[in-house]
């Protein structure tokens, strides 16, 4: 993308309805507008990142053999009649009535349907297991909604739900889902720590947190040491197997948010051991049972012929959501710091002298090199300009073209996470960028 014909449309001036600083961040680097309070369209520099998102989470779903389908957003409230909670719910459900007089909601969650959906076509026992994931838009009228992306009415989301003949089934998806999600956030360059969770309107007795450590972090979170050392991508398993060791690691040490917190259980780990610190909520699962299959009237024949009802469990990833807590863990004064796996682009191309034709040429051939990977700033503006643009949009790096080194095929090459930077032949710097 050249940037004198992109719709990067950068603020130098932070909006003062931004509180946070991923919010400041994005309104200010042209990724998303606010069209109504707590409702943002999403513009091509935060449309980009919100679809590398996805695709990683998309991934790694299909990777436990979880199947993709697409629900609608608006839903019949029969369906949650049905259920029992469309009374319970409360106000953060948008209610609609049609021209026919039926009784509609727009969708903050799937539950319902999905049980409908596959009560429709689940007979047997060989009809199991089953999970199916969807990525779609929610809605929750939020009382007071804030901070950006990290808390809108209007958000993108992962939803999957898992039906298992038995408990003990329905038990070995949720660590499925419990280890997909440790290898979801580590491929976006994030430390995703699982915290024991309350199970709220959602329902059942096991649920996680996935939580991300951030100073400007909404909750208050206490965890073990020993978390913060685990590679979770060095964690390769075979998703049939047994999962049980892994999880058992994060489980059988210490990590809380403060509606959890037990102090006692606290003070007993090594006060060295001890990590008191802010965290970000970017996945939630549940392990729920029969609560909705027994409501809604989902069974199946079991292999002696006996009627069975389903075990159940969801598992939500907010992944636009995601995109605010990235930046929260990820940024500086100057700008956000983007982690390679999300970023909109690659590396941004900074021509010094559009006109000079040998920096022209270069950064040309380099843009060409980059396939779509490349931001090319070919703006007549001035170099400090270009650089400040640079830091705030934070790609992973910046290459910097101008007359002296371009006369000898050299990229001055800066990686915006640490600062660094050095001169290389093109043929070094494009390897470099590319990761070889």
């Amino acid at each position: 993308m050249r940037l004198s014909r992109a719709f990067l449309p950068t603020l130098k001036e932070t909006p003062a309805e931004a509180q946070i600083a991923s919010h400041r961040l994005m309104l200010r680097a042209g990724m998303i507008r606010q069209t109504s309070a707590g409702i943002y369209a999403w513009l091509p520099a935060g449309y980009r990142v919100l679809q590398k998102v996805g695709q990683i989470v998309r991934e790694e779903q299909d990777r436990t053999g979880a199947q993709e389908i697409l629900m609608p957003t608006i839903q019949s409230a029969e369906l949650w009649r049905e259920s029992g909670r469309y009374d319970d719910y409360g106000k953060e459900m948008l209610r609609i009535t049609d021209r026919h007089e039926r009784e509609m909601l727009y969708g903050p969650t799937n539950e319902e349907m999905v049980t409908d959906i596959f009560k429709s076509y689940a007979k047997s026992y060989r009809d199991l297991p089953r999970n199916l994931y969807h990525i779609q838009w929610k809605f929750r009228d939020e009382v007071r909604p804030r901070f950006g992306v990290m808390r809108g009415r209007e958000f993108l989301m992962k939803d999957g739900y898992s039906f298992d003949l038995t408990k003990e089934a329905s038990v070995h998806s949720y660590r499925q889902m419990f280890v997909s999600y440790l290898r979801t956030f580590a491929r976006m360059g994030l430390k995703a720590i699982p915290m024991q969770a309350d199970t709220g309107p959602i329902g059942g007795k096991l649920s996680h947190e996935f939580i991300i450590l951030a100073e400007t972090g909404e909750s208050q979170v206490y965890l073990h040491r020993d978390l913060l050392a685990y590679d979770a991508l060095a964690e390769t398993p075979d998703y049939n197997g047994d999962l049980s060791p892994i999880v058992d690691f994060w489980t059988s040490r210490y990590a809380a948010t403060d509606e959890m917190h037990d102090e006692a259980a606290w003070n007993a780990i090594p006060a060295e051991q001890q990590v008191s610190a802010r965290g970000i909520e970017v996945g939630h699962i549940f392990h729920f049972g029969t609560k909705y299959s027994a409501a809604m009237g989902l069974t199946v024949t079991g292999p002696d012929g006996s009627t069975v009802t389903p075990e159940m469990g969801s598992y939500g990833i907010g992944v636009s959501r995601l995109l605010g807590a990235i930046i929260e863990a990820n940024h500086d004064e100057a700008g956000i710091k983007w982690p390679d796996a999300v970023a909109p682009w690659a590396v941004s191309i900074i021509n010094l002298k559009p006109g000079d034709a040998a920096t022209d040429a270069l950064s040309e051939k380099l843009y060409a090199a980059m396939g779509g990977e490349a931001l090319l700033d070919d703006r007549a503006d001035r170099a400090g300009a270009k650089f400040a643009d640079a830091d705030l949009m934070g790609l992973p790096w910046q290459a910097i073209i101008g007359p002296r080194g371009a006369a000898n095929g050299i990229v001055e090459l800066k990686r915006r996470a640490t600062g660094e930077r050095v001169e290389l032949s093109f043929d070094d710097a494009l390897s470099r960028i590319k990761g070889n």
